[in-house]
């Protein structure tokens, strides 16, 4: 199955593990089924899938893998972006002129991706893109920019990270939802009907017993002392 390249904490090549990973692979596992992971730039995976070099890829980046005859699987994993400010600024973000003067920091492709929010910040220079996620977090919680735009659950595992190499508590601070989460965007495809058919069902599996949240819990959750 195609993965991309390491997306902490969803993936990490290195290990084959992470949220997205182990699910699949848990729910896989219910009907025996063994998960072998590859990793690709993103922009190659359709390619090796529509070869048929892979069974599964985790998603179809748009395209349409119905129309060739593969099988969409149910959502494992959903990315949840959102905007965070300081809790102290008391800031409100409900429609894109809320963004007006406000310096922004966001993982890199932010800017096309919703540019009915970003595009008036970005030509007024106020846009910052950054690869190195873990600079999101401590540059809005420096105070050095007013709004981060982050996955959810990647925000919350650098802020672990960041607090672990800082040695102290970051600020608290409050979460600003802008988009609904569509699970039709990214949902894992098949080239079996049948494997589809036991992930789907492992998968309800894993989230009926609470084995599904246990593995956010994971890598979300911080060590007790």
């Amino acid at each position: 199955m195609a993965f991309g390249e390491a997306i902490p904490p969803f993936s990490f090549p290195e290990s084959n593990s992470g949220i997205e990973l182990d699910v699949i692979g848990e729910a896989l596992a219910f009907h025996n089924h063994t998960l072998r992971p590859k990793y690709f730039p993103l922009g190659r995976i359709p390619y090796m899938f529509k070869q048929k070099h892979l069974d599964a890829t985790m998603t179809d980046l748009g395209h349409d893998m119905a129309a060739i005859g593969a099988y969409y699987g149910n959502s494992a994993v959903t990315y949840d972006n959102v905007f965070i400010s300081l809790k102290e600024r008391n800031l409100t973000i409900e429609k894109p002129t809320d963004l007006k003067g406000l310096s922004i920091i966001s993982f890199q492709g932010a800017s096309k991706r919703f540019p009915e929010w970003l595009q008036a910040p970005n030509k007024a220079g106020l846009v910052t893109e950054q690869n190195k996620q873990l600079q999101q977090v401590l540059m809005l919680n420096s105070g050095r920019r007013d709004i981060a735009l982050s996955d959810i659950n990647i925000f919350k595992y650098y802020s672990l990270k960041a607090e672990q190499e800082l040695g102290k508590k970051l600020k608290h601070v409050k979460i600003h939802r802008f988009t609904e989460i569509n699970p039709e965007d990214y949902r894992p495809v098949f080239w079996d009907k049948h494997i589809r058919d036991d992930f789907n069902e492992g998968l309800e599996q894993l989230k009926k017993t609470g084995r599904y949240q246990a593995i956010f819990d994971k890598y979300l959750k911080p060590v007790s002392q």
